[in-house]
């Protein structure tokens, strides 16, 4: 058996996978977020610990047997957080999370000095690890002097599964400080933000042992001592892991709390004017390309409670047939927004309100502009030089169907949906821990699964769309001053 363990924002999952890669079970714990100012994000990594102990004492109660047999344990988790320990591990502070956007001042400072881009192949966004740090450093400085360690949040789990300090290329290629071409660390672009490289974690690939499980731990979940912990990944090259998007041209787009469209590359393709994230993929010698939009299910989440109805009536409302646009746009900038246009300050908006416009309307609206923000990241990725046929959807909101015909049409690209199944980010990171504890082939073992059904654009509504897209895009220099 296999374990994946993903590090979620709204919780942990814990999923067993036998060597047939067949699921055999799956529990999970609840996370919650912090924000105690405007932009802010925050967790207490015990809670990741927490949560945990609760998925793992799921699986134990409902399959004892298989829970006993893991011989591989693979890692993931929501990327750029910015966990501080001192000298003992303790944890300094709560960590800065992916989506906190307090440290927008010092990403554009460090964004200014040209080696970041040039080394990392990526815009320093307010969301990525090293301007958090900056900001420690300016605004808590006392805490600052105390940092031994810096790790990511699923590598802080690492350190309690394992007492290893590790991370893997395709999560920390989210710091700001990886020298994403050549994998590593960057001394010169740590020295810029007052670390040093004796502050991170030692580095592996994501399918290379990365420590080896606490007899503690082993002996009360019911495991042998030492089995293998797997580098894993981050949360998004954990998913493409899970879907087999491994290969040049193979892409996904992901329907989850962030939106995300992600492209697999054979080779590093870095093009930071497009606000593309350029990072390495899990598996060595790969690399991916990644749109990130803030606010995908986020979006009809937050409309919901001001609806008052759930987002699950309120895309049932809407119905299975795709309809044109209403002339209301929404844009999805409930915090800031990454690609294309890196503005942590930019905030969300409705265009277009007459006496007419509906509840469904809204709803309508909600997912379009989801859609169309997607739609960015795909011109987006065509601008860095990667040119897809089709996307394979995932994430919670893949199932409207309304919602995936209107990404169809906004992308003009065949979406397909995979068989019956959970293929996401703990299913990869169980691959992984495959991978890492038998020495199998990485490519052959994140295979694609089956494909169920494919959505095609609405040919009737492409121009339609076209036209909305073209209006939405018109509208963000539009509210730029005005939101901020």
């Amino acid at each position: 058996m296999y374990l994946g363990l993903d590090l979620g924002t709204s919780g942990v999952k814990a999923m067993l996978m036998d060597d047939n890669q067949r699921i055999v079970g799956s529990a999970s714990g609840a996370l919650d977020v912090s924000r105690p100012h405007s932009g802010w994000s925050e967790q207490d990594p015990a809670d990741w610990i927490k949560a945990t102990e609760e998925a793992i004492a799921g699986l134990k109660t409902a399959h004892p047997e298989a829970l006993a047999a893991v011989r591989g344990i693979g890692l993931s988790g929501q990327m750029h957080g910015a966990t501080l320990l001192d000298a003992d591990d303790k944890v300094l502070r709560p960590c800065i999370l992916w989506n906190d956007t307090r440290s927008f001042r010092e990403a554009a400072a460090l964004d200014a000095d040209p080696q970041f881009r040039a080394i990392t192949g990526n815009i320093v966004f307010p969301g990525f690890t090293a301007p958090k740090l900056v900001w420690v450093r300016e605004n808590e400085p006392d805490l600052f002097a105390k940092v031994r360690w810096v790790l990511l949040p699923k590598d802080y789990l690492r350190l309690w599964l394992t007492g290893e300090h590790m991370s893997e290329m395709s999560d920390s290629a989210g710091t700001a400080w990886l020298d994403t071409g050549k994998r590593r660390w960057s001394e010169s672009l740590l020295s810029a933000t007052g670390m040093e490289e004796r502050q991170m974690p030692d580095l592996v690939e994501g399918t290379e042992r990365a420590g080896g499980l606490r007899s503690e731990l082993a002996s009360r979940w019911g495991m042998d001592a030492g089995v293998v912990v797997a580098g894993g990944a981050g949360d998004n090259a954990a998913s493409a892991c899970g879907m087999g998007t491994v290969g040049e041209g193979h892409a996904f787009v992901s329907l989850g709390t962030s939106g995300v469209l992600f492209a697999a590359n054979a080779s590093y393709l870095p093009n930071p004017a497009s606000a593309v994230h350029a990072f390495c993929h899990a598996l060595p010698n790969t690399w991916h390309q990644m749109g990130v939009i803030l606010s995908a299910t986020d979006a009809l989440n937050w409309y919901s409670g001001i609806a008052g109805c759930s987002a699950a009536d309120l895309s049932a409302e809407l119905g299975d047939t795709l309809k044109a646009p209403s002339g209301v746009t929404f844009l999805p900038y409930l915090s800031g927004e990454r690609t294309p246009h890196n503005d942590a300050a930019i905030r969300g908006a409705f265009a277009g309100l007459g006496h007419e416009s509906s509840r469904v309307a809204l709803t309508q609206a909600v997912m379009e502009g989801v859609s169309f923000a997607i739609r960015d990241s795909l011109e987006a990725l065509r601008a860095a030089g990667t040119t897809l046929s089709r996307v394979t959807a995932i994430g919670g909101g893949s199932r409207s169907r309304y919602w995936l015909k209107s990404i169809a049409t906004a992308l003009d690209l065949p979406v397909d949906l995979p068989d019956d199944g959970d293929f996401g980010a703990a299913f990869g990171a169980a691959r992984l821990g495959l991978i890492a504890a038998t020495g199998a082939d990485p490519v052959a073992t994140c295979h694609a699964p089956k494909t169920a059904e494919t959505i095609a654009p609405d040919v009737g509504l492409v121009a339609a769309y076209e036209e909305a897209y073209q209006r939405y895009r018109r509208l963000y220099p539009a509210i730029k001053g005005a939101t901020t």
